[in-house]
């Protein structure tokens, strides 16, 4: 059973080098699965017992389940992000050095691990706008090929470098990409190729680097695997699975995949747009409800706010709280945090621990060292817009924003099972009684 998962998810990762290709990868389940498309520009026709999803910004995406006795009914939500840490390349991105070299300027997305990305094979992905007739369209590139590579600098060169070194993004990042034999334009004719189109039809680009290496289960019992982009793509594909066998004719249940939380999320498709909440309440006016609906609907609902957790490193055990650590292959993590970086509280703990005992899956807890910053993630982002009450659980990993992150075979079927169990379920929540 754990075998089934990784090796689903791990083709998903391999095939989601981009937000773009996760959210076109997550659509094309759906709809194998009998989800129907809805536009944001088009009127919405929602009936009972109906399957949709829409894209925004064709990097995040929103699915629902439409209960069939929906007479007093919430909203259930699945949440977690599209995107990882990578390096954009910019706009004129060619850079020769003494006619000899030709190398791409790029700019660092998100908080990336640096040391990480240097002398593995890395390739070119991401979304370019082609001019077709008197109208645009977006197409989805992956250069399948090793293209790329960040050279480190020898050691003879820079004794020091063992004790600690601060990477500069605009001198020590920039990859190479070709030799003498590369002149200036080659690389937007090697796109324009590898999408058979004219170089002069190529209006716009979104274009990211992306590590080749392939997915590796190792380990003494073959207990751990590594690949890239788990953070967020194991929450991602591991969440839509739950959704896809969860059931609740008294709920509309949602799953969400936000893009640019691992730049804040300040985006238009991001957790703090409007994205979420517009569709909500489009569903709720679709459904023949009024906006009161709406409201109760949400303050009946719960969300799930899934995104990676740090595991104890083996080597830094005193990098993680004393008791509130976690450990990969030990089941989910709940996240709390008493700066309200997370959304976990009381209520929304006793809940979630509920559904897990049901579903039989272990709970891990998971709280930052009091004497340092921790990260950050996109539920309490999402609320903002739509409130209810929601939980931050994820599952544990180590390296994260590594460009190859590891993380626990078990996990993934765990939180298949918690978040199908969440869907299935009819969330009570409890009240405070008043002497």
């Amino acid at each position: 059973m754990y075998d089934e998962i990784i090796s689903g998810l791990t083709d998903f990762i391999g095939k989601s080098p981009t937000a773009f290709h996760a959210v076109a990868n997550l659509e094309a389940i759906l709809r194998e699965n009998g989800y129907q498309r809805l536009c944001e520009g088009e009127k919405w026709e929602i009936v009972k017992g109906g399957r949709y999803y829409v894209t925004r910004n064709d990097s995040s995406i929103i699915a629902l389940q439409a209960g069939t006795e929906l007479q007093e009914y919430c909203f259930k939500i699945a949440a977690s992000h599209s995107d990882s840490p990578t390096f954009k390349i910019k706009e004129n991105a060619e850079i020769q050095v003494k006619d000899k070299y030709m190398k791409l300027n790029t700019e660092g997305y998100g908080g990336m691990l640096c040391s990480t990305w240097f002398d593995r094979p890395l390739s070119v992905a991401g979304r370019v706008i082609v001019r077709e007739g008197t109208g645009y369209a977006a197409r989805l590139l992956r250069i399948d090929r090793d293209l790329l590579m960040i050279p480190n600098v020898a050691i003879h060169m820079d004794r020091k470098a063992n004790d600690g070194y601060a990477y500069n993004k605009q001198v020590d990042m920039l990859p190479l990409f070709g030799g003498s034999g590369c002149s200036k334009g080659d690389f937007k004719k090697l796109i324009a190729g590898e999408l058979g189109v004219e170089e002069g039809d190529i209006y716009g680009m979104d274009l990211y680097l992306y590590n080749r290496m392939q997915p590796s289960v190792w380990g003494a019992d073959q207990e751990f695997f590594s690949c890239p982009q788990l953070d967020d793509l194991q929450c991602a594909y591991t969440s839509l699975q739950g959704f896809l066998k969860g059931k609740d004719d008294q709920a509309v249940n949602v799953f969400a995949c936000f893009d640019n939380e691992e730049v804040g999320s300040g985006t238009k498709q991001g957790a703090a747009s409007t994205f979420l909440h517009d569709t909500l309440y489009r569903v709720n006016l679709s459904l023949g409800r009024e906006e009161e609906d709406f409201y109760r609907a949400a303050a009946k609902g719960f969300l799930l706010s899934c995104d990676n957790a740090h595991a104890v490193h083996p080597n830094h055990t005193d990098k993680t709280d004393e008791g509130n650590c976690v450990y990969m292959n030990e089941g989910i993590v709940v996240k709390s945090h008493a700066g309200q970086k997370y959304t976990s509280d009381a209520v929304s703990i006793a809940v979630f621990r509920g559904i897990c005992e049901k579903a039989g899956v272990p709970l891990q807890f998971f709280a930052n060292r009091s004497d340092m910053i921790g990260g950050s993630t996109l539920g309490n982002i999402a609320m903002s817009q739509v409130s209810m009450n929601g939980i931050d659980i994820g599952l544990p990993q180590l390296a994260m924003h590594s460009s190859y992150e590891t993380a626990g075979v078990k996990d993934s079927y765990y939180m298949v099972q918690a978040v199908e169990q969440f869907f299935d379920s009819q969330i009570e929540l409890p009240m405070v009684s008043l002497p």
